[in-house]
Order: C-alpha cells, then structure tokens, then sequence
C-alpha cells in the first residue's frame, strides 16, 4: 500500500529512516498515511496478513495529476504563466521519478513481509514487527533543491518561468531525504533517475499527450 513521506512530519534527522517513529505529522494528508500504517499493523497483527508500506518521496513523471507541481511548471513555461513558489525557493524535495518507484513496488510486491525474529518489544522497530509488517522508503536519496527543479523545466523548455515567491504553507516542510538502505539490503535496488533526466522525459511526454510543439 502507498503511504508517504509527509509521515515524517516535524522531524528534521535526515535523511529520513523508516526505524524512526513518525509521531509528528503536520498535515491532514500526513494523518491517514500514518494511520494507513497502524491499520495495516493491526491485519497483519491479528490475521497474519503480510503488509508492506512504501514511502513514496514526491514522485513526477508522465501521467500524472494535472494540478502537481511539474505540470503546472511546465504549463507555466509554455505558455507564459507565473507560478506561486513557497518558502521563497528555500525549499528541498527527494524528487523520485516514477519508473523508479514502478520498480521498487515490484520488488516489493514479489518478497512479502515477514515476521521479524529480532523484533524486541522493549525497543520495538517501527519499521518491522513480530507480525509481517514491513515499511520502506522509496526515495532518490539524493535532495534537490526547489529552484533547480523548476530550472531543468526551463532549460528543456527554453524559456524562464516568472515566479511569485511565497511564504511556507501551513503543513508543509522545508526539505525531505529518503534513507532507501532498507530497500538497497533487501532488494539491492536503489531509485537513481537524475532530476534533469526524468524532467526530460516528461516534457517529452508532455508535448505528444498535449500535441504541444516543444
């Protein structure tokens, strides 16, 4: 099941590791996926059902909604549109492309949870349990700043973007960094698709679903 990165919440050890409790949410959004996780804990508590829940880090590429950031930035640069840009640019995102996270789903989806025989009650591991339950990040694991995300849009594109720099908005962080070294010793798989590649891609696919010239 998808949970995602906003679980972390207040927290500001990075990069972010799933054996850290997540008691800190700041966002609605945050809420269900951490309480998502504590469901799927229960089933697999009581009934034995293997569960796994992977921590998507800001995924982008093709097909994806119309009102995310990329879109929007790409939409912006074609046609002359400003766009809002918060905490004034000073922000940080492990930007994932979605390739990478179609990956790691499969690789999680072949290997269902087990039961951890480590697992010790007195310093419980939230990241594992007595019960199959698993949780793991799927990250970059490389942060990107904001700024350098909107100008590989540009450079594909060829045109600069006019930018409404804005305060931080309620629920949202300064930064995100996914520690992926569970999923790197379980599946010897690491996310690594560059954001001046996966922007590419979907400015590419972007101008053949649109019919736009780029």
């Amino acid at each position: 099941y998808a949970s995602s990165s906003s679980v972390y919440g207040l927290n500001e050890n990075m990069p972010f590791s799933t054996h850290e409790a997540v008691n800190h949410p700041i966002s609605l959004y945050a809420v269900t996926k951490k309480s998502n996780e504590m469901m799927a804990h229960t089933y697999s508590h009581l009934f034995g059902v293997p569960t796994t829940g992977l921590r998507f880090f800001t995924v982008y590429g093709p097909w994806g909604r119309p009102d995310m950031a990329l879109f929007l930035f790409t939409e912006a640069a074609l046609k002359g549109k400003s766009i809002d840009v918060f905490n004034h640019g000073k922000m940080k995102r492990d930007f994932t492309y979605v390739d990478d996270i179609v990956k790691g789903i499969i690789k999680c989806v072949d290997n269902p949870a087990k039961p951890n025989p480590k697992w010790n009650a007195k310093a419980p591991d939230p990241a594992t349990s007595s019960a199959p339950f698993k949780v793991y990040n799927i990250g970059n694991n490389s942060p990107v700043e904001l700024m350098d995300y909107i100008k590989a849009v540009e450079i594909r594109i060829g045109r600069e973007i006019e930018k409404n720099f804005m305060p931080l908005q309620a629920g949202d962080v300064p930064a995100t960094f996914a520690d992926v070294s569970d999923l790197v010793e379980d599946f010897n798989y690491k996310p690594n698709t560059s954001v001046n590649d996966g922007v590419a891609r979907f400015v590419e696919w972007y101008s053949e679903f649109y019919g736009v010239q780029i």
